[in-house]
């Protein structure tokens, strides 16, 4: 089993595209995929809304996607479903507890041909076989877990092309060596990256074996 990770720089710059694209591009790999939110103070991890919950339930919600048509949820984790994943997961926790969910995710792994999880985070607490991140040069919003985890990663995949001014400052600085990939949208794939994302898989399998 093989453990795919796409991360990114801020909110809305293609990682649930690209998750959606990779799921569609490589169904043989029978992809459980994830999608973990963390929720900021004042907000309920059971359903995202406003609420005054500061423990208990609350704190943690995982359920299994059951719809595959995102159209009628409005959730992510259909989309994946819909772009053909096997089963599809939605991890909702409160911001910097993600550690009391990874008991339920690293059993759902376990019972995973292979993973693909939309988070930055989730590399703080496994180390996946494909680290994925993707940045945008022309968003000034960088968020910490993707600077604190951007050594990590396997590969960069850019929203437009970086100028040589983006790479004179950090974090950028850091993507400059690793494998680069340049997407569009809509699907935020293309050839290259999937076939860098298929050979990294088979590379786990080989070795799993």
């Amino acid at each position: 089993m093989a453990i795919v990770v796409v991360g990114g720089q801020t909110r809305n710059i293609g990682k649930t595209s690209l998750v959606a694209g990779l799921i569609a591009a490589l169904p043989e790999l029978e992809w459980t995929a994830f999608k973990i939110t963390q929720f900021g103070h004042g907000i309920c991890s059971a359903d995202g809304k406003p609420c005054a919950c500061e423990d208990g339930p609350h704190t943690i919600a995982i359920s299994e996607e059951r719809e595959c048509n995102p159209e009628t949820t409005g959730t992510d984790s259909a989309r994946f479903l819909a772009a053909g994943a096997v089963r599809s997961f939605w991890v909702r926790t409160r911001q910097g507890q993600l550690a009391d969910a990874m008991p339920r995710v690293r059993k759902e792994l376990a019972a995973s041909t292979n993973a693909i999880i939309e988070s930055n985070s989730i590399v703080g607490f496994l180390r996946p076989d494909v680290y994925l991140t993707v940045l945008d040069p022309a968003n000034l919003d960088f968020k910490a877990s993707a600077a604190a985890y951007l050594e990590q990663a396997d590969a960069v995949l850019w929203i437009g092309r970086p100028g040589s001014a983006a790479f004179q400052e950090e974090p950028w600085q850091r993507a400059r060596n690793k494998p680069q990939f340049f997407l569009e949208p809509p699907s935020y794939t293309n050839a290259a990256l999937t076939q860098f994302v298929a050979e990294r898989v088979g590379r786990a399998a080989a070795v799993g074996r």
